[in-house]
């Protein structure tokens, strides 16, 4: 019980169309409710190592966010903001007035914040993965260099058409944070992300705009940069030893957290050896951290 690929697809009415919903039973009683947000270029099976981690312990749902995989076909408006009310959606059409448990990782951790700072009567805790925590931008600087400078490849391949299914798998497998960590469960998310073109030509499923809406409101607006360290909940702060491109410097070491503004008094906070941006919800031990937050009583 509680493997991976035992989930059910459901669709819930939003503003513009249909958004994807993912749930994976419980499989023992009293198990708390968990909601998850990936990350901005992903969909809901990014979590899927996680969710063979937790192995039944927890009502699971993780959503695609509008513009991408089972939920591209949503209209815009993009933006934080209506992810954020896309959640509470989810919520109110599955009958949950107060879920245990909310989790994101890198966008999805933006994501959750302003909701979980929005609708404090909606989401118990908080467990940020990787994200949630932004900085100031430079005087001057471009948001679309920048996106594309941190996203690197997530960007970069909405740009991309691929000969074949194979072929997208392939770009992929040369990623540097992957490499090592290929799995099926893997697959599986990038198998949700390709889009066949009538062609037979494929590209990601992600709506571009939609991505970059989500991305530049991150860099460029200073209520997210902070909602993390309002929220009234209890929040955890997961985050790996390694970065985007499993490259030493991290996305948060311990002197970008303390620039962050992030209370350690407050937040508990754990670094993940051995994992970078991408493995820290992967099998292993992002994993194991991600559920030893979600499952912290």
């Amino acid at each position: 019980m509680g493997g991976w690929q035992e989930y059910s697809e459901s669709h819930v009415a939003v503003p513009g169309g249909r958004l994807a919903v993912l749930h994976w039973a419980a499989a023992v009683p009293d198990a708390p409710t968990v909601l998850l947000v990936h990350g901005i270029t992903g969909n809901a099976l990014a979590w899927a190592g996680v969710v063979e981690e937790l192995a039944g312990r927890a009502e699971v749902y993780a959503l695609d966010l509008r513009g991408r995989a089972g939920s591209r076909e949503i209209a815009g408006p993009w933006g934080i903001d209506r992810d954020a009310q896309d959640l509470v959606a989810v919520l109110d059409a599955l009958g949950i007035g107060r879920v245990a448990v909310l989790g994101g990782h890198s966008l999805g951790a933006f994501i959750g914040a302003s909701a979980a700072l929005a609708y404090p009567d909606r989401f118990g805790r908080f467990v940020a993965v990787d994200g949630g925590l932004g900085f100031p931008l430079p005087p001057a600087a471009d948001p679309d260099a920048i996106l594309e400078a941190v996203v690197g490849p997530a960007v970069k391949k909405l740009s991309m058409t691929f000969a074949d299914p194979e072929a997208y798998l392939d770009f992929h497998r040369a990623h540097p944070s992957f490499s090592g960590h290929w799995s099926e469960p893997m697959i599986a998310y990038l198998r949700r992300d390709t889009l066949v073109l009538p062609d037979g030509q494929v590209v990601s499923s992600c709506i571009e705009d939609a991505v970059r809406a989500d991305g530049k409101q991150v860099l460029l607006d200073p209520r997210l940069r902070t909602a993390i360290n309002e929220l009234t909940c209890p929040v955890d702060f997961v985050h790996a030893a390694r970065g985007m491109l499993n490259e030493d410097q991290a996305l948060y070491d311990a002197a970008r957290l303390e620039l962050g503004g992030l209370d350690p008094a407050r937040v508990r906070v754990e670094l993940v050896p051995d994992t970078n941006h991408y493995t820290v919800i992967g099998p292993g031990p992002g994993a194991r951290a991600v559920v030893r937050a979600l499952l912290r009583r």
